[in-house]
């Protein structure tokens, strides 16, 4: 099974593939349209502003491919889940891949959000997840480590499969059928982001 890593430009992708060696597994990272058609497996990693995302995806021809990977398992991590959604708001508004129904959110933009907390969103926090394969072999409550300023707001609660508190609570995780997607960062976060990579891989 061939796993294979996107590389678009944004994202300290060589920390998610050491992940995934520690593992005993192996991923390749490549950005070539042919190697994404024949992953078994796509990682979507991804640090930075979600419209200069889209571009540099489109500029490599690899948006059109994701919005049509069928049936292979998917996992969207950081700025990679948000891509997942309908569109985020961050620097106006911009299309996302619509995979899971949703809008990508700014923190301060919800009236809810305390004032007086910082933004990004850094450092460890706990999930409180729901029962999901990709978080087998985990507790109710586990802690991993974020690193944001926009949060994932599906359209529908049943996409969301982790939730965090950080004056608000907002989808840390969410899934839709054989998509997944983690706000935080596996790679960074221990033993319990080990242990999520590697219910992925196992898929």
């Amino acid at each position: 099974m061939k796993t294979l890593i996107i590389d678009y430009g944004m994202g300290n992708l060589r920390s998610v593939q050491k992940a995934v060696e520690r593992l005993g597994c192996a991923a390749e990272i490549s950005s070539e349209p042919g190697a994404l058609r024949n992953a078994d497996k796509l990682i979507l990693p991804g640090v930075g502003a979600f419209p200069q995302a889209v571009e540099n995806l489109q500029k490599k021809q690899l948006w059109t491919i994701l919005q049509n990977t069928g049936d292979k398992p998917f996992l969207g991590i950081c700025l990679g889940m948000q891509l997942l959604l309908s569109a985020s708001e961050e620097f106006g508004r911009t299309a996302g891949l619509d995979a899971v129904p949703g809008q990508v959110c700014y923190f301060r933009n919800n009236e809810n959000f305390p004032k007086e907390l910082p933004v990004p969103h850094m450092g460890w926090n706990d999930v409180r997840q729901k029962n999901s394969v990709l978080f087998k072999n985990l507790p109710e409550v586990f802690s991993a480590y974020f690193v944001h300023s926009y949060y994932a707001q599906p359209a529908d609660e049943k996409f969301t499969i982790g939730l965090t508190d950080y004056g608000i609570d907002f989808c840390a995780a969410l899934q839709k059928e054989n998509i997944f997607g983690v706000q935080f960062h596996p790679e960074k976060s221990g033993e319990h982001g080990l242990q999520i990579l590697k219910n992925f891989l196992e898929l």
